[in-house]
């Protein structure tokens, strides 16, 4: 499933697997997602491939921002 830029995001964390909120698509590439952090809007280094990335889910809180 395509995600168009400005879709709010949760990210895999490569550490452990679990999914870190607060993310949203700044661009769709070749290569995957390009990824904005909302706090701060820092574009992150790297494209994220289908699966690191998946759509906020309802309800899930981003109080911090």
């Amino acid at each position: 499933m395509l995600l168009p830029p400005g879709t709010g995001v949760e990210v895999r964390n490569g550490f452990d697997g679990s999914w870190s909120k607060g993310f949203e698509v700044a661009a769709v590439e070749d290569g995957g997602y390009r990824v904005l952090r909302c706090s701060d809007r820092t574009l992150l280094p790297r494209a994220f491939t289908d699966d690191e990335v998946r759509r906020t889910r309802k309800g899930a809180s981003m109080w911090w921002v």
